[in-house]
């Protein structure tokens, strides 16, 4: 954990957030300005900078898999959802802790924004 790491507090469970989905390596919550009907920002509970700084495979699968999961529990994922890892500042990463965002619920236009 890093203590500056809004994401980390939320972990520690120190930040509420609407949990929606617990693995043993992964949390999802409800992102607090959603984009979307469904908006759910997938975490790994330990705390890795940006996908950049990744280096484990297997970490990043389990990422994806629950999002895959969470679209299925959702009712979105027949109609079709998107999956974003926005990496450093001109991405648009604002929270230093890798995260994917899970978007759906509503036809998503392209380009994303």
């Amino acid at each position: 954990m890093t203590e500056n790491c809004l994401f980390c507090r939320i972990v520690a469970r120190e930040i509420p957030a609407a949990v929606v989905a617990e693995t043993e390596d992964c949390l999802a919550f409800r992102d607090v300005n959603p984009q979307a009907p469904v908006h759910v920002l997938v975490i790994p509970k330990r705390h890795v900078r940006s996908l950049d700084d990744a280096d484990d495979p297997t970490l990043l699968g389990k990422l994806s898999i629950l999002a895959a999961r969470i679209a299925r529990d959702e009712g979105i994922a027949e109609g079709g959802y998107r999956t974003v890892v926005n990496t450093n500042r001109d991405a648009g990463q604002s929270v230093w802790h890798i995260h994917l965002h899970l978007l759906g619920g509503r036809r998503l236009g392209w380009p994303p924004g």
